[in-house]
């Protein structure tokens, strides 16, 4: 199908090259499209800028929250199921285009897409970032133009039957969340699945953490959120100490200490990485503050100390058997 039409949107023409099924879709707040596309200049090569089948992966967007290219929405909100359209627009609706593509090409590289961005409105960052560290994207950007966007739709979801990535929730959908992946962390801890479970405790960390980047440190809503995220990230080193990620442990106690420099729990943990890769001075002064903050712990601080005496012990003998078949081995040369 080769005719091409304007949709009724000024600056915007629309080519099928695919016809799609069904009737268009019925679209709410909250819709999710997953589509491929590929953005072209309008150039006599059609320079293809990103190609969402090279990155290996669909793009997603969702109705109703404020996609920083506005023009897609309608875009696609003109296409059948299935269909494969060329979409021509002109400048007024592609300025966005370079910070849209950076993030796209964040997320494809396994990055959080909003990563150091700050809280204003996309004009604003523009300028925050002079450069969006994409070659191809700071041309576009000091030189908006005419761009070319071929997409093939593949479905469109209702808000009920899908799981929303945790960028693209609001603040309110992520504080409902947490609890949520909290229980189910608990849940799968208990069936001993310790890197599901881990997987469900970092999860409820970063809704977390995206919220409290909007916060001011250590004033009231900072320290509300931050209240919730300290038991999930002690859940999640127990987690790592089950599945004998030490050195995971040790980084994010520490990280956690230097908040909170009189949480037991989190000297208790790290006490425990310490002394499973054998640092046992560290491990020996962790126990031992655990002991001074909660009296309480004192019984398990006291048999934490003696297994780690006792593998000590069996690791130093080790190491002079070995010294000493190394030293008769080098005399008998």
């Amino acid at each position: 199908m080769e005719e091409t039409y304007l949709l009724n949107v000024e600056g915007v023409k629309k080519k099928i090259l695919h016809g799609g099924q069904g009737e268009l879709p019925k679209l709410q707040d909250g819709s999710k499209f997953t589509f491929h596309f590929q953005t072209l200049k309008d150039d006599f090569e059609r320079t293809v800028i990103d190609d969402s089948r090279e990155a290996g992966m669909p793009m997603e967007i969702i109705v109703g929250k404020m996609f920083k290219l506005e023009i897609w929405e309608t875009l696609l909100s003109s296409m059948r199921i299935g269909e494969v359209a060329e979409f021509w627009c002109d400048t007024i609706h592609t300025g966005m285009y370079a910070l849209v593509s950076r993030g796209m090409r964040r997320i494809a590289e396994g990055r959080d897409p909003l990563e150091g961005q700050k809280h204003r409105c996309g004009m604003g960052n523009m300028f925050d970032y002079h450069s969006t560290g994409y070659d191809d994207l700071d041309e576009l950007q000091r030189m908006p133009q005419p761009l070319i966007f071929i997409m093939e739709l593949f479905r469109v979801e209702d808000p009920s039957a899908y799981k929303r990535d945790t960028w693209a929730m609001s603040k309110e959908e992520k504080l409902a969340a947490v609890p949520v992946l909290h229980s189910e962390g608990n849940r799968l801890v208990l069936r001993r699945e310790f890197a599901q479970a881990a997987a469900k405790y970092q999860e409820a960390v970063i809704c977390l953490r995206n919220l409290q980047a909007k916060e001011k440190p250590w004033e009231d809503g900072w320290l509300k959120l931050e209240s919730l995220v300290t038991p999930l990230v002690l859940n999640y080193c127990q987690c790592q100490l089950e599945l004998g990620e030490y050195y995971e442990v040790l980084e994010h106690t520490t990280e956690l200490l230097q908040k909170h420099n009189d949480n037991a729990k989190a000297y208790f943990k790290r006490a425990k990485a310490h002394a499973a890769v054998w640092n046992e001075r560290e491990a020996r002064e962790d126990f031992q503050r655990v002991a001074h903050l909660d009296p309480s712990m004192a019984a398990a601080v006291k048999k934490e100390l003696k297994q780690l005496g006792e593998r000590m012990r069996k690791k130093h003998v080790e190491d002079r058997k070995r010294y000493q078949g190394l030293f008769q081995s080098s005399q008998g040369l």
